[in-house]
């Protein structure tokens, strides 16, 4: 791990040096393996101006180096200018005709252009030229992927694992598009093959584990991530995977132990921290809850899940006035969360804080239109309050938004019963028992002595089968 933190900071400092070199427009010497982390770093973050800036200064350094053209060439292609990168990759063809990654890269080029077919032509050829076959073959799964020809991807990446079981990109890759052709289950046995034939193979175990999660089969996944552990006892993803699963049983406690498994073999995380404090929020124990959540905020003081979780245990607590304090902060660090707004909204309400928590439902709902759950309890505020009418357009805003929603219908009727408006209600009443007839029993569980009109109640009867 230290030695991993150790790599990390070198480029950091790389990084930092290139910047300045940048920044003063003055000329620095770096060795070509560094232009190659730089490169890398910008690529890695999507940051394809200053990885292509990056090139030109190493091309400018070491110009008889094919290498840096290429990943130049590769650069402008993922930038979208594609006749510049052609150009380019040209260049090197003419002085380097056999090289492999020429072809490589004119089929990356025009895979990002969405010529897929001649893509995966210059792949294919590309194929008789190169030592290292498994990142061609992942190459030509991406364009079949692009093209939407799920199962030739699938076909082509199944290569490209066969051939290296450690590229994670392949992996995520063709277990992606066996989810999109609902195909995992058919295609278990390629995966159980590679434990068969080594069984020592931790990566091959881990993998094994994700497609079981991936069919839900959370006990056996488990047991996969288990032997992955025990083969490589420092395999920090096996371990967060394996605690996954358990959260997905509901076992909280030996999810517990194997986040802490991650902490012992590797450095301390404020996620990790907060997977840790949620575990411990399911199993009601507040306070070892809280102090995970604490942990994770004092390790990284934007982390929105942990503040958030710390004011759902106030809340459960009935600390409202404490609570409304952890949520806001959820809310500056993450607008978009409606369910932060929504646990905010209950909390003002709590402790009579009416207006914010109409503002709070508000906001959840420009967020999430599709939950019914937030005009009702948003209406019921105004309804609470007297205000019927009010109550009543957001109900019929949401019916708007979801027209199919039995429960809306039942809830407007109720507010326009109480209005006096009985005509409008009986209308919305009759939409709702079309839509679901069991759901009438809302209205009565809303308005208790509903049940003794002897109006509503022929026109329910109406309706009953």
């Amino acid at each position: 791990m230290k030695e991993n933190f150790d790599e990390h900071s070198e480029e950091l400092e790389l990084v930092q040096r290139f910047e300045q070199m940048l920044g003063k427009n003055e000329s620095a010497f770096f060795d070509l393996g560094d232009f190659e982390l730089i490169i890398d770093h910008y690529t890695a973050n999507f940051d394809y101006k200053k990885a292509i800036l990056a090139c030109d200064s190493a091309i400018a350094q070491y110009p008889f180096s094919s290498e840096l053209k290429i990943d130049k060439a590769q650069l402008l292609a993922m930038a979208g200018n594609f006749e510049d990168a052609l150009t380019l990759i040209n260049e090197v063809a003419d002085v380097e005709p056999d090289n492999p990654d020429v072809l490589l890269t004119r089929g990356i080029i025009f895979t990002q252009r969405g010529d897929y077919r001649d893509a995966i032509d210059h792949f294919k050829k590309a194929l008789a030229f190169a030592d290292d076959r498994d990142d061609i073959y992942f190459n030509i799964g991406l364009a079949y992927q692009t093209w939407g020809k799920f199962s030739s991807a699938i076909k082509y990446y199944k290569k490209c694992v066969a051939l290296n079981i450690e590229n994670e990109a392949a992996m995520q890759e063709v277990v992606y598009c066996m989810e999109l052709t609902n195909s995992i289950r058919e295609h278990l046995p390629f995966f159980e093959e590679f434990v068969d034939s080594d069984p020592y193979s931790s990566v091959a175990w881990f993998n094994l584990g994700n497609v079981y999660n991936k069919l839900s089969a959370y006990d056996k996944a488990i047991a996969a991530y288990d032997y992955a552990t025990i083969i490589k006892p420092d395999f920090i993803t096996a371990y967060n995977n394996m605690a996954n699963a358990y959260v997905f049983l509901g076992e909280y406690t030996k999810a517990i132990e194997a986040f802490n498994a991650m902490l012992e073999h590797g450095d301390p995380s404020a996620e990790v921290y907060c997977n840790i404090g949620e575990c411990y929020e399911k199993l009601k124990q507040w306070d070892l809850s809280r102090r995970y959540y604490q942990k994770s905020t004092d390790l990284d003081p934007e982390m929105d899940e942990a503040w958030f979780g710390i004011g759902v245990i106030l809340d459960a607590q009935g600390k409202w006035y404490e609570a409304v304090h952890f949520f806001k902060k959820a809310t500056e660090l993450y607008n978009d969360s409606a369910d932060y707004w929504i646990a905010l909204a209950a909390a003002e309400y709590h402790v009579g804080h009416v207006v914010s928590a109409l503002e709070s439902y508000e906001r959840a709902a420009e967020i999430q239109p599709g939950d019914k759950d937030i005009y009702l309890n948003w209406s019921i505020i105004l309804f609470e309050q007297g205000n019927f009418d009010e109550a009543t357009d957001i109900i019929l805003n949401a019916i708007e938004i979801q027209p199919d929603e039995a429960e809306l219908y039942y809830r407007a009727c109720a507010y326009m019963l109480s209005a006096g408006k009985y005509r409008e209600a009986y209308n919305y009443l009759e939409n709702a028992l079309i839509l679901d007839f069991e759901k009438h029993k809302l209205l009565f569980e809303f308005f208790p002595e509903l049940e003794s009109q002897r109006a509503l109640s022929r026109l329910i009867d109406q309706y009953r089968k």
